[in-house]
């Protein structure tokens, strides 16, 4: 099952080609750049299920519990936001489930889908470079991260070589670095090392603070105390819920041929010559891929 984290997909592609207009002068960089790069991972995985989750705003109970949750985000370019409604339309078109909700998260919806997949047996890619999806990564779920050149399916050990940490560990070594992306502050002085050795001594941050008296800089372990609210905050904002989108639907998130008419249109109204062309000769290929 491939689970495409699609405002991720959609802002690296925009970034990525800094400009392409249709023939009627509207922006396409980033439709064009998710079709290429979706395609490649379709290419490289040969799923027999995909969906792609698209955030619907931000979850009710982390602005609660932190009214400061992601407040430092910029808002999506417009030439951007123009373009998601293309994304939307192509991905019906090769009939890829594309979904919404309002109120959830796409991380929190990723990581339901896929645990509820594993659960079954089912093995899991998520394509995502955000660190949170990290602490899902397990025997039957890999990570394929779009800012990794090696273009591997990240392992439970991949995770522990970057970070430190294993997988099971992610959400406490999240909490105790905190994460400037999402405006969560960690504690002072603690960086990715410091918390590595930390977790790497005494397993959860659980019992690092029942045991806070056998860390040795007095300096750490007064700070660590001072902050132990907010850490354990950030356990709660970091650690993905499972509490979304209802029961799996694999009939739903099966590969299926796609409309190669739908197509057709749409790359002639983008100006898309290229991938126009391919229809004709390469429309068994495309039915493989979506």
């Amino acid at each position: 099952m491939l689970l495409v984290d699609g405002h991720a997909y959609a802002y690296r592609a925009f970034h990525a080609i800094r400009s392409l207009n249709s023939p009627a002068g509207t922006p396409t960089n980033a439709i064009y750049g998710f079709i290429k790069m979706l395609g490649k991972v379709q290419a490289q995985l040969r799923p027999s299920h995909q969906a792609v989750v698209w955030d619907g705003g931000l979850a009710a109970e982390r602005l609660a519990d932190w009214p400061a949750y992601k407040e430092d985000r910029p808002p999506m370019p417009a030439d951007l936001d123009r373009q998601i409604p293309g994304l939307v339309a192509w991905l019906q078109a090769i009939r890829c489930p594309s979904w919404v909700q309002e109120g959830v998260e796409a991380d929190d919806w990723i990581a339901s889908l896929a645990r509820g997949a594993a659960s079954r047996g089912v093995a899991v890619v998520i394509a995502s470079a955000d660190k949170d999806f990290l602490q899902l990564v397990g025997t039957e779920i890999g990570l394929l991260n779009p800012n990794d050149r090696t273009e591997k399916i990240w392992t439970a050990a991949d995770v522990r070589a970057k970070t430190g940490v294993g997988p099971e560990q992610i959400v406490d070594w999240l909490s105790l670095v905190g994460d400037a992306v999402d405006n969560i502050p960690g504690v002072p002085g603690v960086g990715p090392k410091t918390a590595a050795d930390l977790l790497q001594q005494f397993g959860s941050a659980d019992a690092l603070y029942a045991r806070l008296g056998d860390v040795k800089s007095e300096r750490l372990r007064t700070r660590l105390a001072a902050a132990e609210a907010a850490v354990r905050r950030n356990q709660r904002l970091i650690r993905l819920s499972d509490a979304v989108g209802g029961e799996l639907p694999l009939d739903a998130m099966r590969v299926q041929p796609p409309d190669i008419e739908r197509l057709r249109g749409l790359y002639a109204e983008w100006g898309f010559k290229s991938l126009l062309a391919s229809l004709p000769s390469g429309a068994a290929q495309q039915g493989s891929l979506w």
